[in-house]
């Protein structure tokens, strides 16, 4: 049976190159990142769906709207499609369907939003952020069924807004809603690697840090007579760096690295001219955090070097905390684990291993609900929101028939 099924899988490669062609052709950016959402792009895929002639007695399409006033629609849109399988309980797998911006255009070698094939990749904004699992997800489904085969589970495929830009106006109030059930078998295929062999089921805690610093702006000829806020904040971003390590040393060897990172990032423009000492700046931390580590503990460290440092100084400091703190671990013998496996295996002939990264899929959302949630796929390492973005055409393929098998509970 399962061989009828992959075979079913490789026929549809074409179709799936153009299908994933078709929807990247259409930008799906935020509106609170430039762009105009994902209305237009959701609509294609709605079309795709009837065009694949999956919509029957059997299966049901839902559109679940949040709120946005920056959205054109003032609403954001996410696609349900759900297909009756022999059992009730469901194998439910989410793809996003939001891209980043292209960034510098001048760095592509390619339009952004007219992917192009060169040799066995396809190249593209968001042709392997998240576009390759949403088409292999979809192609899955229309494998088992060319094959002939009802899908042992009901099937639900997600569609959701918002990924990118941290899915508050997608799944963050979406989980809200009496959409998913506590049986659930989630995968979130938004993270893996080129073989294919990494099954994640632990996600550190996402901790970001916002500081700005005020001084005293005067001309940098007499600096006496101000609080230069630049050197205010290099010293406090050293000092908080060098704490942090310094503090929590923890390891955990579920996760790649093993300890917690502490990582200074975004730093804002201050002044417009050379000769100006500026009297605000403002800076960021992103902050992956293993579950051992208390981040009140971690925040009381941040706070007292802030006081300490507006203490010798004189500058005034705001510290504007972000946090999520890590969801429960999926446990590896947990039974979507186990299917995903046992797929896996099937089709890319290795043994997987399990594990935990820094964070941000949707599986998150789904551990915090006692729903058990992996995150997988069979992904090119690296170009996520690169320039020049490509997916290898046989991942489209191997991902359709793992996804495949797992809906047939081969």
């Amino acid at each position: 049976m399962h061989e009828k099924i992959l075979t079913e899988a490789e026929k549809l490669q074409n179709i799936m190159v153009e299908t994933l062609t078709r929807l990247c052709k259409i930008p799906a950016i935020s509106p609170h990142n430039g762009g105009t959402g994902e209305d237009e792009k959701i609509h294609e895929l709605e079309k795709i769906i009837n065009e694949l002639n999956l919509l029957n007695e059997k299966s049901s399409l839902k559109f679940e709207y949040v709120d946005d006033e920056k959205s054109p629609t003032k609403k954001r849109p996410s696609l349900f499609f759900e297909y009756q399988g022999k059992k009730s309980q469901r194998i439910c797998i989410l793809t996003h369907i939001d891209v980043v911006p292209e960034g510098d255009r001048s760095l592509w070698t390619v339009d952004p939003f007219n992917p192009e094939i060169r040799g066995s990749r396809l190249y593209g904004r968001g042709v392997s952020d998240n576009g390759t699992c949403l088409v292999s997800s979809l192609f899955a489904l229309k494998a088992l069924l060319n094959a002939g085969i009802e899908p042992e589970y009901t099937v639900l495929l997600a569609f959701v807004a918002d990924e990118e830009m941290g899915s508050h106006y997608g799944l963050e109030q979406l989980i809200e809603r009496d959409i998913f059930k506590a049986d659930d078998l989630v995968i979130v295929p938004d993270s893996g690697n080129d073989a294919g062999d990494f099954i994640e089921i632990a996600e550190k805690a996402d901790w970001k840090l916002s500081f700005t610093v005020t001084g005293k702006q005067v001309h940098a000829a007499l600096p006496h007579k101000g609080i230069n806020a630049c050197r205010v904040a290099n010293m406090l971003a050293y000092e908080v760096d060098e704490a942090l390590h310094k503090e929590f040393t923890e390891t955990n060897e579920l996760f790649d690295p093993p300890f917690s990172t502490f990582e200074p990032t975004r730093r804002f423009a201050n002044v417009p001219n050379i000769n100006t000492v500026p009297g605000r700046e403002r800076f960021d931390f992103d902050c992956r955090v293993l579950p051992e580590v208390s981040l009140d503990n971690a925040f009381d460290v941040v706070d007292k070097i802030c006081k300490d440092v507006e203490q010798r100084t004189g500058a005034k400091i705001e510290l504007v905390v972000s946090r999520a703190d890590a969801a429960p671990i999926t446990r590896p013998d947990n039974e979507v684990t186990k299917i995903l496996i046992k797929s896996v295996r099937e089709v890319l002939h290795i043994e997987p291993k399990t594990g935990g990264i820094g964070g941000g899929t949707f599986a998150a959302f789904f551990r915090r609900k006692n729903i058990p949630a992996v995150v997988w796929s069979q992904e090119c390492g690296g170009v996520a929101h690169q320039p020049d973005e490509f997916t290898e055409i046989e991942y489209l393929v191997n991902n359709a028939k793992v996804f495949a098998l797992m809906m047939s509970g081969f």
